[in-house]
């Protein structure tokens, strides 16, 4: 099955957590916290259309003024999305920098800040130097984006501060059956995009032509596999409560992948308690009870430099016990 979201992470696990999420079809990606972001090429970054942010500590939100940069003469807004009192930290930033010579730039940020209860809305425009523009706010149940064939879910745990959790969650999968189209004849080609979009979009009046032939909806469905759509969980920065547990749970069950912080070992249980970060124990028994197909451990404390492997063990035996 060919992936819809192709997603790698932006540092190694004792460096800033975050990653990247192309979504081939659409010629675009979405980024998981944008802390350092030197390992991300330009090309990357004009990619990006979406930043998703868990909290706003330096090693979850350094790199947004690269981003910022690459994205002044964009003339696709760039939405970000974060937890309470997100906004004035995007202001904030905007703040520190002088806006004299921009007003024909045609860059807009849009900012999400992610509530209990609702989504409080603004804009940031290039045009108007990036003051904030109020956009209202709607209810908040739990997704927080809609895409054309994905939403994005987010849960709000405790380290002290809010913090979000995040998941993507395709709709449903369409696959190819190349077999099908070799035993009738029929060639690969761009009228499969055509299809594939005419299926999420419902459209059963539309037609394909393929080689002098025309295909129905239902002539060109027939060639076409719907399978349970991809999901992909992105955690860090919790203290390991039963609430925070059960929420991460809740919010991850299923996914094909979990990326999750493995901050501390059980060790040092204490520490972790005390600095509100999840164990490598924790962080394993999390995927297993959320039915993970497999999980990413990431945002080791320095503390562990010399012996990496030591983290990753206990969380995979954890995972895989039982």
């Amino acid at each position: 099955m060919k992936s819809s979201f192709h997603t790698r992470l932006i540092n190694g696990p004792f460096e800033d957590p975050g990653i990247y999420v192309r979504l081939y079809r659409e010629g675009r990606a979405l980024l998981f916290d944008p802390g350092f972001t030197i390992n991300l090429s330009a090309r990357d970054i004009f990619k990006i259309t979406d930043i998703f942010v868990s909290h706003a500590h330096i090693d979850h939100f350094i790199g947004f003024d690269n981003i910022l940069r690459h994205h002044l003469k964009s003339e696709r807004p760039l939405n970000l999305y974060g937890p309470g009192g997100f906004m004035d930290k995007v202001e904030g930033k905007l703040r520190g920098y002088t806006w004299n010579l921009i007003e024909e730039y045609p860059l807009s940020l849009n900012v999400f800040e992610v509530l209990e209860d609702r989504i409080e809305a603004a804009c940031f425009r290039s045009q108007n130097r990036f003051l904030r523009e109020g956009l209202g706010s709607k209810p908040f149940e739990g997704v927080v984006m809609r895409g054309p064939f994905f939403n994005v879910s987010a849960v709000i745990l405790d380290h002290i501060i809010p913090c979000l959790a995040y998941s993507i969650k395709e709709d449903f999968h369409i696959n190819i059956d190349r077999a099908k189209l070799d035993r009738h004849g029929i060639p690969v080609g761009p009228w499969l995009n055509k299809l594939k979009d005419a299926i999420r979009n419902n459209d059963k009046e539309a037609l394909f032509k393929v080689e002098g032939k025309e295909l129905s909806f239902d002539e060109a469905r027939e060639f076409v596999i719907i399978t349970e759509g991809q999901k992909i969980s992105y955690v860090v920065d919790a203290l390991g409560s039963d609430e925070n547990i059960q929420k991460i749970i809740k919010l991850a069950k299923g996914s094909d992948m979990l990326f999750i912080e493995t901050y501390f070992l059980d060790e040092d249980k204490d520490r972790a308690k005390k600095s509100c970060h999840l164990t490598a124990r924790e962080a394993g028994r999390i995927a297993r009870e959320a039915g993970a197909g497999r999980f990413v451990p990431l945002h080791f404390s320095p503390k562990y430099t010399d012996r990496p492997e030591d983290v990753i063990r206990e969380a995979e035996k954890e995972f895989r016990r039982g």
